[in-house]
């Protein structure tokens, strides 16, 4: 049976001129998976560094990642404390479910009154630039303790290192950094296990549409095929793989906690023809009744809960097909 869903199927339906759009998160034609301006190397920190016995290279470390959070809103981490091992096996993990037939993948449940924690395509896509060619499972943090025992390993160890660099950018900015212990959503927090098939007509589509994430921070594991790109300055840039290290990117959550100090900054997936890329995403989340408020005053942004802001984003996406996200809550 076919484990791929009908991705090609639904894409062909979508005229194959695509419409010149205005939006920061609706690039033009030229944008789409053709024109990268440059490759970069996202800054690379030692995140042991943190433990160190000197307190030089651990107040030097903060302010790498305090840095990199102000000037990207992306960093990679080396020394992360995550094994190969784990890593390597989680993959295998993501395989085995990938290769699931489609039929089975869309009926999947972690348990029998949960609903389906499986992705693909995007429902509400009206052309080509909502149109991801993707699937992915999104698995809830409360959930996962029944499922194997890496992605436990795994959830728990990630989860340790969001919140840990979480705290370290609070205290950057002098600020309590029990915040995000505090407030941490077990049942909002994910991770994410994402499959990007192969594109027949990579020009055809994103392989996830450039977008922002609605969270505090997101912590990813890719392979070394590459594909992740990010907008700086006006220009798309292709991050470079390296295996070694997670990729850490802060969410619109902290930008507007950080009054707009550290910067949640607009990406894209792009397709490959002839090779399959894999990804693993956790996403640092509170708990939905969490306010999130200006460290300091003027606010840029209006006080909102987490789960106002998913709502919100909700309704724009279904009536639009467009996530505004925090400029809805500008002052």
């Amino acid at each position: 049976m076919e484990s791929t869903p009908p991705l090609e199927s639904i894409c062909n339906k979508f005229p194959a001129k695509l419409h010149q759009l205005e939006e920061r998160n609706k690039p033009s034609e030229e944008s789409l998976n053709t024109t990268c301006r440059k490759d970069c190397q996202l800054p690379l920190i030692d995140f042991s560094n943190l433990d160190h016995k000197d307190y030089r290279n651990i107040e030097t470390c903060k302010r790498r990642i305090s840095d990199a959070a102000k000037e990207w809103g992306f960093f990679q981490i080396i020394n992360h404390g995550i094994s190969t091992e784990v890593l390597i096996r989680m993959q295998s993990e993501q395989r085995k479910l990938f290769d699931k037939p489609f039929e089975e993948k869309a009926n999947h449940k972690i348990s029998s009154s949960s609903p389906s924690c499986y992705r693909w395509g995007n429902p509400t896509a009206m052309s080509l630039q909502d149109f991801s060619w993707s699937e992915a499972f999104q698995l809830p943090l409360c959930d996962i303790s029944s499922l194997s025992g890496v992605l436990q390993e795994f959830s728990e160890q990630v989860s340790k290192i969001a919140k840990r660099i979480a705290e370290t950018l609070a205290e950057s900015l002098g600020c309590n950094s029990t915040l995000f212990a505090e407030n941490y959503g077990e049942n909002s927090s994910y991770v994410r296990l994402n499959r990007y098939p192969p594109c027949p007509n990579f020009r055809k589509a994103y392989g996830l549409v450039p977008h922002t994430d609605s969270d505090f921070l997101t912590v990813l594991y890719q392979d070394q095929l590459g594909g992740l790109q990010l907008l700086k300055n006006g220009e798309w840039i292709s991050v470079n793989p390296n295996q070694d290290a997670l990729i850490v990117n802060v969410g619109d959550l902290f930008e507007a906690w950080s009054n707009g100090v550290y910067k949640s900054i607009t990406h894209k997936v792009v397709t490959n023809p002839a090779a399959e890329r894999l990804s693993i995403a956790y996403f640092l989340c509170p708990t939905y009744e969490t306010v999130i408020q200006s460290y300091c005053k003027p606010s840029l942004y209006r006080e909102f809960s987490f789960g106002e802001y998913r709502k919100q984003i909700q309704k724009d996406v279904e009536s639009t097909r467009i996530k505004f996200g925090l400029s809805r809550f500008l002052k």
